[in-house]
């Protein structure tokens, strides 16, 4: 059996995670199917900034897929298949590290959702939500 590598960020992969600090909502299908204003950023050496969304900020029931990955930067990905407007699914939508490694503890409980299977909106301003 061979032992995964465990990797920490450094100077030559560096990795950040902070608050958004804006409004995030996410679309699939058209269908609004996560809002928050509790996103979290991660920049991840030179690949574009990755929305992770509160998993409780998720507004449509999520199916566990069998798919799996393992990132030495952050661990053991698991996927969600996600079923929204005209009630397709959309296979492998979302993905998460349920159990991150130390140095991006903070993505724990948040999922990530593929920019090319759903419509990621990050405002500069937060909607008015006067009821």
């Amino acid at each position: 059996m061979t032992e995964r590598p465990v990797l920490e960020p450094s100077e030559a992969h560096p990795i950040t995670v902070k608050p958004t600090g804006s409004h995030v909502t996410v679309r699939i299908n058209g269908t609004v199917v996560a809002e928050t204003d509790a996103a979290l950023t991660l920049t991840e050496a030179t690949y574009p900034p990755v929305q992770y969304i509160p998993v409780g900020d998720v507004t449509v029931p999520l199916t566990r897929s069998d798919t799996a990955t393992y990132c030495p930067y952050k661990g053991d990905a698991g996927y969600y298949h996600v079923t929204a407007g005209d009630g397709g699914t959309v296979d492998d939508a979302i993905w998460t590290y349920e159990k991150p490694y130390p140095a991006v503890a903070a993505i724990a409980g948040h999922v990530a959702f593929y920019p090319d299977k759903a419509d990621i909106e990050v405002s500069s301003q937060r909607p008015d939500r006067t009821e």
